[in-house]
């Protein structure tokens, strides 16, 4: 009865918009959503299902939380920022202050080829939080071969699109975008305003709790466009599958037959992301490291320091490395040999 009481109370004025109602609101707390990348877009995607009342939300991301990070990604503060937590860790211990009563997942990795079909298991929704494109095609490979439902969003600048993916039903993502290379301008090379990043995941929001409630005949069927500082606004129908589409009319999935790169340049970021190293004992490193390089931080999820050449070293206990200062990749290797070894 308590508990029963506090469903209403707390779900009260989402129970009393008459398309969700109760009934929705238990279809609500019965799903479980995979947010995939915990930046911009996810921390407000998180934000918004939890307080929602979905019952269970995986999140995963690879990255930890930076200064520049606070102007737009609104579940960080100042303190995740200078404990460099991972992403997922600072946004499951705001959520968890925000609704204790929902099962809340982090999962600190990179999404690859090898891990993302088990990522997305056993989920209702996948939820696009990532900025790039290469993510945003495996994820919808990934989708669509499992029949997952798939909410893509991305924001730049003062820009947005967003758009719902279900399989079977709509086309995919590639029948709109055939390269993983069409983003072109990112954040770090462009900038962007915050507006439009709520405004991008909102959208997105709205569409999980219209298909995870059954209200499916209110699914938006277009693939949006908006730019808020030009006020301009495109809705363009979904049409049907591409005969030629790779993913949805082929059934090829080429993103998930594609090696795992074990070198990555970090589009924007000035960055390079190194994996395949076995997982590193970080107190061990940070003794070792510690002579040779200045202003280390460690913590349970990495070991961040400051090389003499300049750059910035970064180790994750998963085995991931991380130099930041340079988008030359023969560079970080050499940077990585000399300080951790082949």
């Amino acid at each position: 009865m308590g508990k029963e009481s506090g469903l209403k109370e707390r779900y009260s004025r989402q129970m009393l918009f008459a398309p969700i109602g109760e009934e929705g609101q238990r279809k609500l707390l019965e799903s479980t959503v995979c947010i995939i990348g915990m930046g911009a877009l996810g921390t407000v995607l998180a934000n918004h299902l939890v307080r929602s009342g979905v019952g269970r939300v995986r999140m995963v991301d690879r990255d930890y939380v930076e200064p520049s990070n606070l102007q737009r990604q609104m579940l960080f503060d100042e303190a995740d920022a200078a404990e460099a937590l991972p992403k997922v860790v600072a946004a499951r211990n705001k959520l968890q202050r925000i609704n204790s009563e929902i099962e809340l997942e982090a999962v600190f990795t990179d999404v690859t080829p090898a891990n993302v079909l088990e990522l997305i298991q056993d989920v209702d929704l996948v939820l696009d939080g990532t900025d790039n494109f290469q993510t945003r095609f495996l994820l919808n490979d990934a989708c669509f071969s499992k029949r997952v439902p798939f909410v893509y969003g991305g924001a730049v600048s003062s820009r947005g699109m967003s758009a719902v993916f279900i399989p079977g039903v709509t086309p995919c993502l590639r029948c709109f975008i055939q390269s993983a290379d069409a983003g072109g301008q990112t954040c770090d090379t462009v900038g962007v305003i915050s507006p439009i990043v709520d405004i991008v995941a909102s959208y997105q929001a709205v569409e999980a709790l219209k298909y995870l409630s059954g209200a499916a005949e209110a699914r938006r069927d277009s693939l949006l466009t908006l730019d808020i500082w030009h006020n301009q606004y495109y809705a363009m129908k979904l049409g049907k599958p591409r005969e030629a589409c790779p993913c949805c009319g082929l059934k090829q999935y080429p993103a998930l037959r594609e090696e795992e790169a074990t070198l990555l340049s970090l589009c924007g970021r000035d960055s390079i992301q190194i994996s395949g190293h076995e997982p590193f004992d970080l107190a061990l490193w940070h003794q070792r490291l510690s002579p040779a390089v200045r202003n280390t931080k460690v913590n349970d999820y990495l070991l961040r320091a400051t090389l003499p050449e300049g750059e910035r070293l970064v180790l994750f206990a998963d085995g991931r490395l991380l130099v930041q200062g340079t988008d030359d990749p023969a560079r970080a290797k050499t940077l990585v040999a000399r300080y951790i070894g082949s």
